[in-house]
């Protein structure tokens, strides 16, 4: 015959895995067995019994099993006490079994409504335990991790490092926020990930916790945008108030110097020279181009609308550099576009930013890959009331830092570059009342991607 302890694992096994609430099949067969146990007993089997069935199951698993035993636990008590006396034995243990059904089923709705309203914020939440392992993680920091959450629970840090699916640069990361936040206390941590994106990691260690740790992490990187943009049109703004005090005071002087070299320039010729003057020419146009770009960048003029075809418009601007194209090895492809797709734009300023977009990307393929050849593939996409022309290329791409900063007036990857073609097209889109949007990725390529509004 079975002993003891065997009988009530088997009877809680079956209980606690039971789809149902009613112990009664169960305590009523265990309840002559245990009859003789004293309370302190029968809890310390209980508890022996539960580590035996949680060992190979989940951590929320174990949580469901333990919070349905106390029922089961609890009720065998009432049953065998129940036994040893005379009367309405029966309904006084029915009255009691309904009773803890009932509190359990409230716990459970309790227990359910804030899980769900944690399951469902925007930020990813984790809590630590006293001993370190991590006993809550939501949906959203499973999705930000990319690590199912059963991956993650039951885990104390150094578990966590070794995670399946925890990749080099997450480790490191993981490494670098356990130090700033649980080693040195620090409340709030910014970090960027590899693809780029944004989050805020903060930390409570609150005495209302008890010793546990709670990890707060937010995607930000939407808000990030909108301060880089702020940034961005500040920089502008500061760009053009320059621009409006310097430009004109330094054009005058250089016109003089050019107006005098042009006189000098025969005795020069006579004297052997002739090529010093072409050179100072050269270098003075060279100086009012860079200060007309100055200008352009500070407070483009305003655009001179008109209704032009996209069809149109790229054919004239691929075959204004198709010949450049291919000396340096590159081939610009164009898919069909609808003849009815049209726009309201300044022909001028829109062939400017897609002339830059294309010599950046035809100048890139041809310094990093001349002998595989390269290719800007030009696509066209009509979306509601605008339309997305975007600008493929194969060239060597940008890391997240270059992609931050590439409409940054001044900044430039390019030895010889000024930094101001890519500041204009991005304010020539803006008083068109577009966006242009740039994905990159290193040995991948670069999208640049154009939208504007339909006329």
């Amino acid at each position: 015959m079975p002993d003891i302890r065997t009988m009530y694992l088997n009877a809680l096994t079956k209980y606690v895995q039971s789809a149902g609430d009613d112990s009664m099949a169960y305590t009523s067969e265990l309840g002559p067995v245990i009859a003789g146990l004293l309370p302190e007993d029968l809890i310390a089997l209980h508890e022996e019994s539960m580590q035996v069935l949680i060992r190979s199951v989940s951590l929320e698993r174990a949580l469901q099993y333990y919070h349905k035993s106390f029922v089961f636990l609890i009720e065998l008590i009432v049953f065998t006490r129940m036994r040893r006396q005379t009367g309405h034995e029966e309904d006084l243990l029915s009255d009691l079994r309904q009773m803890l059904i009932k509190t359990e089923h409230s716990f459970k709705q309790i227990k359910s409504k804030y899980e769900n309203v944690l399951q469902h914020m925007d930020s990813g939440i984790a809590l630590f335990d006293q001993e370190g392992y991590l006993s809550f993680a939501n949906l959203k920091l499973s999705q930000i991790i990319g690590i199912p959450r059963k991956t993650l629970l039951g885990r104390d840090f150094i578990s966590l490092l070794r995670a399946p699916g925890i990749d080099r640069e997450q480790r490191k990361m993981f490494i670098r926020l356990y130090r700033e936040l649980v080693e040195y206390r620090v409340p709030f941590k910014e970090m960027t990930s590899g693809n780029g994106r944004h989050f805020l990691v903060s930390a409570k260690y609150d005495e209302e916790l008890e010793g546990d740790i709670l990890i707060s992490v937010k995607d930000v990187t939407e808000f990030k945008k909108i301060e880089q943009s702020a940034y961005h049109n500040d920089k502008l703004a500061m760009l053009g108030k320059i621009a409006a005090a310097i430009a004109h005071e330094i054009r005058n002087p250089l016109t003089s110097i050019r107006g005098f070299i042009q006189l000098l320039l025969p005795e020069l010729q006579k004297l052997g020279r002739g090529e010093y003057g072409r050179i100072i020419l050269d270098e003075i146009d060279r100086a009012n181009e860079i200060i007309y770009e100055f200008l352009n960048s500070s407070k483009p003029s305003a655009p001179d609308k008109r209704k032009v075809r996209v069809a149109e418009l790229l054919h004239e601007v691929t075959l204004l550099f198709q010949s450049e194209a291919l000396l340096k090895g590159c081939q610009i492809d164009v898919d069909p576009i609808d003849d009815d797709i049209i726009i309201s734009v300044d022909t001028k300023q829109i062939k400017q930013v897609f002339l830059n977009i294309i010599k950046n990307a035809v100048e890139v393929i041809g310094e990093s890959q001349p002998e595989r050849g390269g290719r800007v593939h030009i696509r066209v996409q009509r979306s509601n009331d605008s339309v997305w022309i975007s600008f493929r290329d194969n060239g060597r791409g940008m890391d997240a830092k270059t992609l931050s900063r590439l409409f940054d007036p001044f900044f430039t990857t390019k030895s010889e570059g000024t930094g101001l073609g890519l500041s204009v097209c991005y304010r020539i889109i803006k008083n068109h009342g577009g966006t242009i949007q740039v994905d990159s990725e290193l040995s991948v390529g670069t999208t640049f991607r154009v939208q504007l509004p339909l006329h």
